[in-house]
């Protein structure tokens, strides 16, 4: 290969000037060194790398004048490739000889297939051991390629090309080729049969698809790109306590305020239970949290855990207010905060005693210290907790009970009487007569004698 060795040769010429001791010279002698230094070290590289890609495209216009027949092969569609493509795509300036290395005269036999890994090293490490790549290793032969994502190997795009089947708008309908087919998912166990329909849905979705937003999360924000790895992995993106500070790299603000949570400090101490961004939030179904459907449906997301809380929430006026349906009520969030949630006893709650009324002031704005001592998560049957609410609710009950047994005892008696009366009110005429009668004939004496 001429260009190569050609190369090869003013790269070695460019490197020996470049690294020339030339002791004792004299002032002028030290600036040319310096000079020859600098072009060796800056213009050399460039002419180069512009030479190599010249001679690149020269070889690959003489490749393409047999390749780019649609003809070629028939059999073979894959070898026929469209000449502005390959000249437009990412590999286009190394040309052909780039991968097909062992390629010698024209016309030629057989070419080895070349592998991505000889120039992409750390993205073909990271591919054998993600998911995928070790779906490839059990033989799988469905599991993605690199062609799979980045499409066919003459026309790969660079990423941040608006064409490229990889770039941050088109990513998630490049996963939803496998990841929005539920056969597919089924065959493979996939958990999430929809999780593309699912995700464009989304308020990340939406972002994506109809607002163009390249900041919005795409498949590879949350899941990674070459490495993506199964969520029971502890060194993946979507390992359940990785989950906030995968979220946290776009959402730094949120993050920060549930790092100093009561959840979170509960996270760190070993308690695998709290609650992390995707047990609120869902995961490919992110919702916008001013939806009326979201504000109740976090109501009962909360009660998954504090189920105690949830009843005796339910209990009060807000509880059955939301419990019909309406939101401008005070909900979980309103009292608690939202990724801030921080114990009562601690100073900075905000259902602490010191920020109490403050808290209940941003919806009753005459509240005062008397007001906020309402406990929203009062319990009647709890006697230690609510003595006074305990017997009130007792003493209650009893005269409820008393009420309905005496009423109930003065219906019955009165349907007995009505019984009665409705009987001797059904008697005939003649049978009362008869009776009027017979008292005369005995000498006695009727009514009204």
């Amino acid at each position: 290969m001429l260009p190569n060795r050609w190369h090869r040769g003013l790269l070695q010429r460019i490197i020996k000037i470049a690294s020339c001791p030339c002791r004792n010279l004299s002032d002028a002698g030290r600036a040319r060194k310096r000079f020859l230094r600098f072009m060796g070290r800056t213009v050399g590289p460039v002419l180069v790398w512009a030479s190599l890609f010249g001679t690149g495209t020269a070889i690959a216009q003489e490749c393409l004048q047999c390749h780019s027949l649609p003809d070629l092969n028939p059999q073979r569609p894959g070898i026929t490739i469209a000449a502005e493509d390959f000249e437009n795509s990412v590999h286009g300036s190394l040309g052909c000889a780039g991968c097909h290395a062992d390629v010698g005269e024209s016309p030629h036999g057989p070419v080895e297939i070349p592998q991505c890994k000889t120039c992409h090293t750390d993205q073909a490490a990271d591919f054998l051991t993600s998911i995928h790549g070790q779906a490839r290793g059990r033989g799988d032969r469905e599991a993605p390629t690199c062609q799979n994502c980045h499409g066919n190997s003459h026309e790969i795009k660079r990423v941040q090309d608006s064409s490229s089947p990889v770039y941050h708008l088109n990513l998630p309908k490049t996963c939803g080729a496998c990841h929005g087919n539920p056969e597919l998912a089924r065959r493979h166990r996939i958990p999430v049969t929809n999780a593309y329909q699912l995700y464009m849905d989304s308020i990340h979705g939406r972002a994506v698809a109809q607002s163009g937003l390249l900041v919005a999360a795409n498949c590879s924000s949350c899941h990674g790109s070459h490495n993506i790895l199964p969520k029971s992995d502890p060194a993946s993106k979507v390992y359940r306590t990785t989950i906030p500070t995968t979220c946290g790299s776009c959402h730094a603000g949120v993050l920060s305020q549930y790092l100093g949570s009561a959840h979170s400090v509960e996270g760190k101490a070993g308690n695998s239970g709290v609650p992390v961004c995707s047990d609120c939030h869902t995961a490919h179904e992110i919702a916008r949290v001013e939806r009326e459907a979201w504000k109740l449906e976090i109501i009962r997301e909360c009660g998954l855990c504090h189920e105690e809380s949830l009843r005796t929430y339910r209990d009060t006026f807000h509880g059955q207010i939301t419990g019909l349906g309406f939101t401008r009520v005070a909900r979980c969030s309103d009292c608690h905060g939202a990724h801030d949630i921080l114990p009562a006893s601690d100073g900075k709650s905000s259902v602490s005693a010191t920020n109490r009324v403050a808290t209940c002031q941003k919806c009753h704005p005459q509240a005062t210290v008397s007001f906020a001592r309402f406990s929203p998560h009062a319990d009647p049957k709890n006697r230690e907790r609510n003595a006074g609410l305990y017997y009130s609710a007792r003493f209650m009950n009893l005269l409820l009970i008393g009420v309905f047994l005496v009423f109930g005892v003065h219906t019955g008696l009165w349907l007995i009487r009505s019984l009665v009366e409705q009987s001797q009110a059904g008697k005939k005429p003649a049978e009362k007569s008869g009776g009027e009668d017979e008292t005369r004939r005995k000498g006695g004496k009727g009514w009204g004698a």
